[in-house]
């Protein structure tokens, strides 16, 4: 029944669509008979001939499909049946797909078609009841695989897999599970960390950028340590404005946002002139420190929870040091992931390190075609799994940008290494 009222639906939406042409009008049809789509909805195509909301059924566990399904979205971005598909292994929610005018830079670079798909558990790709023992890597690299399968039906020229941060890891384990499944891989600013509290990134902060914007950063944190007394009301008022709910003390919080400052600002690159001063007001500091590191990150609402369930169950993530603010913070940081983040029920869970072993064995032992993106100022290059991957590969290259944060892409990096990149994706798309 819903698939039929569908389908009338598109038969006048893709009509009313300046941009779909000839070959859009019958994307959405083509997409809606698809085994398992259950809606679909055309959206403004901007560049592209269709543009189209995908609800598709899933199973919940897929070694046990009788557990039930949820229905997962995908994003479906026509340029033609010809051309090749590049597929967005999305480590989140799949809104920053839905304006008009996005459009990835590796579908930019060779007028790809994009099959953007929103990860399990986030947004509209939430199973009803929430049960949290079917989030796996696992599962959700079979998600990748069967939407894989299924709209190559549509596409059968080559395949792109690619993500950004999380979703660069989701890129790695998808081929690491399914070797072979598309014909490239491009993993940016991704991580494959060994422990929830991953060590290597200590030592990477304590080298990142120069000697004297190293020591302008901790030093802005002692101020805004120094301040706390006065700075706590307007903090306060933030959080209460906002409605932001937290499981430890809000005291305990601005201590957080602040060990988080200097995390915050070498991940998304800043200039160390335009950090406040000691000569600052109050206020400006305290901008200041809600713009790069706010509360919000650390209220109970905040719509990352799964990723932190994944992050303590397997991907693993970042610890904090706070032993150089000690004459200012008491705050015990060990095992915080779990204390600040996960739900009650989840308080209890153990973090494993076979995923991070099955995408590195994979990575080490095979050569597929695969290019890293990294930053080179960006924290989380430290775990970054290129450097395990690389040596004496014919396929595999790592790019790294000098200075570069964790928006590092093709399009930032030096005119060498982004002439390099680009031929070799060229060249590997044209055989």
């Amino acid at each position: 029944m819903w698939k039929r009222l569908t389908l009338l639906c598109l038969l006048f939406a893709t009509v009313s669509l300046a941009a779909s042409g000839a070959d859009g009008g019958r994307v959405g049809q083509r997409i809606a008979a698809l085994e398992g789509v259950e809606e679909t909805k055309a959206l403004p195509a901007g560049e592209f001939a269709g543009k189209y909301e995908v609800m598709l059924t899933q199973p919940l566990d897929w070694r046990h499909p009788e557990r039930g399904s949820f229905l997962q979205r995908v994003v479906v971005m026509h340029v033609g049946w010809d051309r090749p598909t590049v597929l967005i292994t999305q480590g989140y929610d799949a809104n920053f797909a839905l304006p008009e005018k996005y459009r990835d830079e590796l579908s930019e670079l060779f007028d790809t078609n994009i099959v953007f798909v929103e990860h399990r558990y986030f947004d509209r790709s939430t199973p009803e009841p929430l049960d949290w023992r079917y989030l796996t890597a696992e599962n959700s690299a079979c998600d990748l695989h069967r939407i894989r399968t299924l709209f190559g039906e549509l596409y059968p020229g080559k395949w792109i897999a690619s993500g950004i941060s999380k979703g660069g890891t989701t890129t790695m384990l998808y081929a690491a599970y399914f070797p072979g499944d598309v014909d490239i891989y491009v993993p940016y600013v991704g991580p494959v960390c060994h422990a929830v509290e991953d060590k290597r990134f200590a030592p990477f902060l304590a080298q990142v950028g120069t000697a004297e914007s190293r020591a302008a950063v901790r030093e802005f944190q002692r101020e805004v340590f120094r301040r706390k007394a006065d700075l706590m009301p307007g903090f306060r008022a933030v959080c209460e404005q906002k409605g932001y709910a937290f499981r430890v003390p809000v005291e305990e919080i601005f201590d957080y946002c602040t060990l988080e400052l200097g995390f915050s600002l070498w991940q998304w690159g800043f200039d160390p002139e335009k950090l406040p001063s000691a000569e600052a007001s109050d206020e400006e500091v305290l901008d200041f420190l809600v713009a790069n590191a706010g509360p919000d990150y650390f209220s109970s609402g905040n719509a990352q929870a799964p990723f932190f369930v994944q992050a303590a169950r397997e991907l693993g993530y970042y610890p904090y040091d706070a032993e150089p603010f000690r004459e200012y913070t008491s705050v015990d940081t060990r095992d915080y992931l779990r204390r600040l983040f996960l739900p009650e029920e989840l308080r209890g869970t153990k973090f494993s390190k076979k995923l991070g072993r099955k995408i590195t064995r994979y990575l080490k032992r095979n050569d597929p075609r695969m290019i890293f993106i990294y930053g080179g100022d960006d924290p989380w290059t430290a775990p970054g799994a290129a450097w395990a991957a690389t040596p004496g590969k014919r396929n595999m290259k790592a790019f790294v940008q000098p200075g570069g944060s964790h928006r590092t892409r093709i399009a930032t990096l030096p005119d060498s290494m982004r002439r390099e990149a680009v031929a070799t994706l060229r060249g590997w798309l044209a055989e």
